[in-house]
């Protein structure tokens, strides 16, 4: 007698010979990804191509886990630029080591909830020694803690929000009446995402011009403390901005602090990572004063998307201004136990500190400072290679690893030409870019994968 079809309500989650082919069809595609050597750039496609390719895929009955991993495979996937591909260089790459990228697979089918200690004990213990870690590298206190969040806007949005919370709580204590308007001070060149923080927090913005160098000064910012008073709640500094990847000088910014109170919080989303090489640690100076940190592993350290580390020098601010309450929380909010959840703006979250706790456990801290010293280097000597070019000229000497430069008599359209034959032939990846008007181009240096020769091989077909 043929035996009746499993029900769909568990046939999805059952333990079946077909469950074991699909997960065998999956582990086998990611062994093959996560070890190939010679995974092309590829290239967007059209919505109408993708369309024409792909077709539907949503159908009552599905059409099963062998014909969709080949629809990935082979239509969508090459639909999508390889952002660790060594030839990368545009915006901000990443680059995962090969345990890290094996470690996100663990991570998803060990069923971990990170949002509470209760809940993921073990998880949050291991993300909290990276974080601790990383704390103890950027000179911060042995109290100092926070969260993996999604990325470097939630970041920069979370210790926002935290310092204005914080502020408001020092006017009242004081018994002195909160500002018609909380401001924010920051270079005219931060990250858009400090922007886009103030428009969801209904803040204003105060524009700093920086100094000729391109970094954010203390003298700079001077003058907007002294014109806004109490109403400031918070100075952010930029640590490695994304476009040159300058620091600012946070020591004169953090001196600040002797005579103004405000909350220093400093993005190094990008260039953070950086303190880690003995080349560049001088360049960050003062950060060891900020209130809070983030930086983006999935940038610089090494992690597969995402992941931004947020660190407060007082984790106490971060869990007043974003513990949620509700009946159903009650277990979780009427302990002094460490729950994620608690440090930024968000409740439901993955561990997504594991793979890089994972990364660093396995190949150890010296693997990571050489590796990003070796960017360095890099960028640095690619920078001499332009100087030396006629023809070229080199927009600004890099401070990490970030080379901006320019082909001389170059517009916008033939930067723009350039970049798309670059990627049809899957050369590489690099995109027009431009500064105070006058377009150029940039490498973005983060993949130790990344050789000299690949790169004089790009300004070759300039």
């Amino acid at each position: 007698m043929k035996r009746p079809a499993e029900p769909s309500t568990t046939r999805m989650h059952a333990v079946s010979d077909e469950t074991r082919d699909i997960v065998d069809l999956v582990l086998d595609y990611s062994r093959r990804r996560i070890l190939s050597s010679d995974t092309p750039l590829d290239k967007p496609m059209a919505e109408a191509e993708l369309r024409r390719l792909a077709g539907r895929s949503i159908l009552d009955n599905g059409i099963g886990a062998k014909r969709a991993l080949a629809l990935f495979e082979h239509v969508l996937a090459p639909a999508c630029i390889t952002t660790d591909h060594p030839q990368y260089l545009s915006f901000i790459p990443t680059a995962p080591t090969k345990a890290a990228t094996a470690f996100d697979l663990v991570v998803s089918a060990s069923a971990v909830y990170g949002g509470s200690w209760l809940e993921g004990s073990g998880a949050v213990y291991a993300e909290n020694e990276v974080l601790a870690w990383l704390a103890g590298e950027f000179g911060l206190p042995a109290t100092a803690g926070g969260v993996f969040v999604q990325g470097g806007t939630l970041g920069n949005l979370s210790a926002l929000v935290a310092a204005r919370d914080h502020a408001r709580a020092e006017l009242q204590a004081a018994g002195v009446q909160q500002p018609a308007r909380w401001k924010i001070v920051c270079s005219a060149e931060a990250h858009s995402s400090i922007a886009s923080a103030a428009r969801v927090m209904d803040v204003d913005v105060v524009p700093v011009t920086p100094s000729e160098s391109g970094a954010l000064r203390g003298e700079n910012v001077r003058g907007a403390l002294e014109e806004h008073g109490d109403s400031v709640f918070a100075v952010v500094a930029t640590a490695g901005s994304t476009n040159f990847g300058i620091v600012d000088e946070v020591a004169s910014i953090a001196a600040l602090k002797d005579e103004f109170d405000f909350w220093l919080h400093v993005d190094g989303a990008y260039g953070l990572a950086g303190m880690l090489s003995p080349l560049a640690r001088h360049h960050f100076a003062g950060v060891e004063r900020a209130d809070s940190v983030i930086v983006d592993p999935h940038k610089w350290l090494f992690a597969p998307f995402d992941a931004c580390a947020l660190i407060y020098r007082d984790p106490e601010s971060g869990r007043r201004a974003h513990t949620q309450h509700a009946e159903y929380l009650d277990t979780l909010t009427e302990t002094s136990e460490w729950s994620p959840s608690d440090y930024a703006a968000h409740l439901t979250r993955r561990a997504r500190g594991l793979p890089l706790w994972f990364s660093l456990a396995t190949y150890g801290e010296n693997a990571y400072r050489d590796a990003i010293s070796a960017s360095i280097r890099l960028a640095q000597r690619i920078a001499d290679e332009i100087e030396s070019r006629d023809g070229f000229r080199l927009v600004r000497r890099p401070q990490l690893s970030v080379v901006v430069f320019e082909r001389e008599g170059w517009s916008r359209t033939d930067y723009s030409e350039w970049s798309a034959r670059l990627l049809d032939e899957q050369r590489a990846f690099v995109t027009p870019s431009s500064h105070q008007g006058r377009p150029n181009t940039r490498f973005a240096i983060l993949n130790p994968m990344t050789t000299f020769e690949q790169l004089t091989g790009i300004l070759d077909t300039m």
